[in-house]
């Protein structure tokens, strides 16, 4: 599947591409489709690193292995690995800053549950999930410039129900104004902020069409390789 889902992409996605592409197969895969991506517009990403570095720690892949390897981006935080692997706050921004040092640029996945939505918790939970990421990175613009924040709540996570447009910029207004505040208002402006949640390539149109929704994060549809390129060429437009 890998390989033809990367064929797909390198022979549809032209040199011309005007923006940023970055796919994110499981570790096992990334040499396969950095051979196959080759001299292509497209980047990769790690699924995610360990928080150790060096040592005995069988199994992990670390910040520095990826940066040995030429990954150039690492997504940390996502909801999966809270959830699932009970990666708590304080551990996502010790791996931020673990992959921060290595060189390597970083999706960091931010996210509320149903239930926190809807006993008005949301806004609460986003801060503390951003706060030791921001503390991991610094108030330097220039660290920022190799961080997206990935606004992915859970609630519509491979659910098929999918934020409303409104409800992705009220999330994605949130956390711009909470970097002002928190980092600088410079961080605040350059910083992209993408949503991730069943996104496909008949809603990726009019989320991306709200002021402050700078991208996706896609999951399933971007394993379907004629709907991934639909998304594309919708956020080219």
């Amino acid at each position: 599947m890998v390989g033809e889902l990367c064929g797909s992409l390198k022979n549809n996605v032209g040199a011309a591409c005007h923006i940023e592409i970055v796919i994110s197969p499981p570790a096992v895969y990334l040499p396969t489709a950095q051979i196959l991506l080759a001299d292509s517009a497209i980047s990769l990403a790690a699924q995610n690193c360990s928080a150790y570095g060096e040592g005995a720690y069988t199994g992990e892949i670390s910040a520095g292995m990826l940066e040995e390897m030429r990954i150039p981006y690492v997504i940390l935080g996502h909801s999966e690995r809270r959830s699932i692997f009970k990666e708590t706050e304080k551990e996502v921004g010790t791996k931020v800053a673990r992959a921060m040092h290595s060189g390597l640029k970083v999706i960091a996945c931010i996210g509320e549950t149903l239930e926190q939505r809807e006993s008005g918790a949301m806004y609460s939970v986003l801060e503390q999930q951003l706060a030791p990421i921001m503390d991991a990175v610094g108030s330097e613009a220039s660290a920022w410039s190799n961080v997206v924040v990935a606004y992915e709540p859970v609630w519509a996570i491979g659910t098929g129900v999918v934020a409303s447009p409104q409800q992705a910029q009220e999330a994605h207004t949130y956390i711009r104004k909470l970097f002002a505040t928190k980092i600088s208002a410079r961080v605040a402006e350059d910083l992209r902020i993408i949503y991730g949640g069943s996104v496909n390539g008949n809603n990726c149109g009019e989320l991306k069409s709200m002021e402050d929704v700078d991208g996706f994060l896609v999951g399933g549809a971007s394993i379907k390789a004629g709907e991934f390129l639909r998304i594309i060429e919708s956020a080219q437009d």
